[in-house]
C-alpha cells in the first residue's frame, strides 16, 4: 500500500473509512460539512505546519466551498481532485469521495497541486475563448474533460483561469490536453 505522509482533509467519516480501506494507515481531518468551524481550521493549520495537508473534498459545489475556505485560512495547502464521474454512488446517495474506487483515489493522490496565488498567468481568457472553454455550447463539458485530463477538477470559466495560473499549468500541458479534448481521445468511462 502507498503511504501518505501528509494529513488528508476530507468531509466526513465515510471518506476517512474509504481512504483507510485504500491506503491502510492514513491520517485525516474531517470538516463535517461545509460550515468549517475555527477549531477545525486550527487543526488543519497545525497539520500543515507539521506534516503538510492534502485537501481531498467531494467533486461538487459544497466540496469546492470547503476547498476555498481552507485555502483562504491555510495558504499553501496541497490539493487533490477526484473526477466527478469517480464519485458517483452505485445506488442512492450524493456524489462523494466515499463512493470512489481505490484506483481512482490512488490516481487522485498521485496528482497533487499547491496553490501559488502570485503565479504569473500563462493562459489567458482569450485562450479559453479560442478553445471553446467559456461562453459557448458544450463549454461546460469541455472544461470538465480538461479538468480531468489535467487533474485539476471541474471548474467554471472564471475558476479555470485562476486554477490554471495558481497550479502553474504550463501552456504546453494545456495545449496537449486541449488536443485530446478536440480529438475526442478523452475516455469518459
Amino acid at each position: 500500500m502507498t503511504t501518505i505522509k501528509q494529513v488528508v482533509v476530507v468531509e466526513g467519516r465515510d471518506d476517512t473509512k474509504r481512504l483507510k480501506e485504500t491506503f491502510g494507515a492514513i491520517d485525516t481531518i474531517e470538516t463535517r460539512g461545509s460550515a468549517i468551524d475555527e477549531a477545525t481550521l486550527e487543526r488543519i493549520r497545525q497539520a500543515q505546519a507539521k506534516r503538510g495537508v492534502i485537501v481531498l473534498t467531494d467533486p461538487d459545489f459544497p466540496g469546492e466551498k470547503i476547498r476555498k475556505t481552507i485555502s483562504r485560512a491555510v495558504p499553501g495547502v496541497t490539493h487533490a481532485f477526484l473526477p466527478r464521474r469517480e464519485g458517483v454512488p452505485d445506488h442512492k446517495g450524493s456524489l462523494g469521495i466515499e463512493h470512489a474506487k481505490p484506483a481512482a483515489l490512488r490516481a487522485a493522490l498521485l496528482h497533487l497541486f499547491t496553490e501559488m496565488p502570485d503565479a504569473p498567468q500563462v493562459i489567458s481568457q482569450q485562450d479559453l475563448l479560442a478553445a471553446d472553454l467559456v461562453g459557448g455550447v458544450g463549454a461546460r463539458q469541455r472544461r470538465e474533460q480538461l479538468g480531468e485530463l489535467l487533474h485539476i477538477g471541474y471548474t467554471n470559466g472564471k475558476q479555470l483561469l485562476r486554477r490554471l495560473a495558481e497550479f502553474q499549468i504550463s501552456r504546453a500541458a494545456f495545449l496537449a490536453a486541449m488536443a485530446q479534448v478536440d480529438g475526442g481521445q478523452h475516455d469518459k468511462t
